[in-house]
């Protein structure tokens, strides 16, 4: 085979698997948010009538949207616990098969929700959430890593990027479904709940044709040949002597290591500030307030005299913009850098919260600032797009070691789940206490997370995981003897922007 025709079939291999991954995975994280916002009316309505049904009791608005926010809520820890048996869910079944076994919770949850409306039960659909929150947090850990460990060097962190772009197109896809003229009215709110059962459907049928990470097969299973068939599969040529040394190494440093544990982590010195770094990012990747703008979209385009029958339309922009930011950040992200990227995105979101403040402060004195938030929407989500949203799910497959990716993969993601989580719960009430200040606190976290990865995050574009260690190490071990540190070399190497693994 020519040197172009493998790189084609490597490319069509990888774009294939990556899609088959991402559409039963990541993808399910953004579509799970964005179809709980049309039927919101609906459920609170069936609520109400189940409670006089059952007990002849007429609830307060209160009670209902007590009851509603559980609903909502409830799925942040599903994520959660997700989160948490992920790492031992792949380490016992592999990258590919802990995806396909993910769908259990899925299609478990899409059966109570289709069911609840006829079962008169609200409590099926708090169930049915926990499920299909518990199918996120798994998704969004082992679809990263599986993607990490599977691609080539130089389109690592593109082929990774790809989960935060189904998981921006999942949003997209959910706005489009919830719409009044398809899924998002009365009599068919139920259908919406369970629509989700889709995508996942369509990845039983296509993973099991794809092979399972290369690095799990040699270095978790010490199955050489099995490794070689499979990046012979996914590059579409015979196997690189340097990849497969590369591979070799990592399993001769980690021979005899069983898989870590998370708390083994938080012990291990020479690991400190891989583990700040993933838990600090993770963190303001929800802290940093891009879902609670979403929460303002509705009243700023109302605001700014769009006719309420128009506002789900204007609000599928949000979540275009995001997608489209995420593919460009797909584009870029091989030639400046994980670190440039996520500093960019930090710094253009503090500087759009400020304006944003600015103007929900002046919306009732100056005729035009009701447009302003409006390209404010637009832009913070954006910046969030091309910068927190795409590289976070990177980091880990670059910073951590075959044993510890797991257990580094469950803190990350508890860290998100449960930031998401809190954010959730406490936006209402900084909406009610600093009113049009409110985003003041999200602009702090974006600054200062600017300010961390300047002067903590060393760049991992194009590097082996023994450079990126040793770079690591002078921070870990400051001031003493680094005798011990790697001194291998990093190898630069540019991607090529028609390999990307977008779409």
């Amino acid at each position: 085979m020519s040197h172009a025709g493998a790189q084609k079939s490597s490319s069509l291999t990888l774009v294939l698997m990556v899609a088959s991954a991402a559409i039963g995975g990541t993808l399910q994280y953004g579509f799970n948010l964005a179809i709980m916002n049309s039927p919101t009316t609906f459920i609170q309505t069936f609520i109400n009538e189940t409670f006089v049904e059952r007990w002849d009791i007429q609830l307060e608005d209160y009670q209902v949207t007590l009851v509603w926010t559980i609903i909502v809520s409830i799925f942040s820890l599903g994520g959660f616990a997700g989160a948490l048996i992920a790492g031992p869910m792949t380490i016992r079944f592999g990258r590919k098969k802990c995806l396909l076994l993910n769908n259990i919770f899925l299609m478990s949850g899409a059966l109570l929700a289709l069911t609840s409306r006829a079962a008169r039960s609200f409590e099926m659909i708090i169930i049915s959430r926990v499920l299909v929150g518990i199918n996120a947090g798994i998704s969004m850990n082992v679809q990263p890593m599986y993607f990490g460990e599977s691609a080539p060097k130089h389109l690592r962190g593109a082929i990774s990027l790809s989960s935060a772009v189904f998981t921006a197109f999942g949003v997209v896809l959910g706005q489009v479904i919830g719409l009044r003229e398809i899924l998002g009215s009365e009599p068919y709110w139920q259908y919406l709940l369970a629509s989700n059962a889709i995508p996942g459907l369509i990845q039983l049928l296509t993973l099991p044709w794809f092979p399972e990470s290369p690095r799990y097969l040699l270095i978790d299973k010490g199955d050489k040949e099995a490794c070689i068939d499979a990046l012979r599969r996914l590059r579409g040529c015979e196997v690189q002597s340097s990849e497969l040394d590369e591979i070799l190494q990592e399993q001769a440093e980690t021979k005899g290591m069983r898989p870590r544990r998370p708390w083994e982590l938080f012990a291990d010195r020479s690991v400190r500030w891989q583990l700040i770094s993933v838990m600090v990012i993770s963190s303001a990747m929800q802290l940093c307030g891009n879902d609670s703008i979403y929460f303002y979209a509705s009243y700023v385009f109302k605001e700014a005299g769009i006719s309420e029958d128009k506002i789900q339309y204007i609000t599928i922009g949000t979540g275009t913009c995001e997608f489209t930011a995420c593919i460009m950040c797909n584009l870029l992200i091989e030639r400046k850098g994980r670190r440039f990227m996520l500093m960019g995105g930090f710094i253009f979101m503090t500087i759009w919260a400020v304006v944003f403040t600015i103007a929900l402060s002046f919306e009732h004195y100056v005729s035009w600032m009701p447009y302003l938030s409006m390209a404010c929407i637009f832009t913070y989500i954006l910046s969030f797009g091309m910068g927190p949203a795409g590289v976070t799910g990177v980091l880990p497959t670059e910073i951590f070691n075959q044993t510890a990716r797991p257990a580094a993969y469950m803190i990350a993601g508890s860290m998100m789940w449960l930031n998401l989580f809190i954010t959730g719960m406490i936006f209402p009430f900084l909406v009610s206490e600093l009113s049009e200040y409110c985003f003041v606190p999200f602009g702090a976290v974006c600054l200062l997370s600017a300010l961390y990865i300047g002067l903590f995050l060393p760049e991992t574009k194009g590097k082996s995981l023994s450079a990126i260690t040793s770079e690591f190490h002078k921070l870990n071990f400051k001031g003493q003897d680094r005798k011990c540190a790697s001194q291998t070399q990093a190898q630069y190497q540019l991607g090529e922007a028609c390999l990307s693994t977008a779409l």
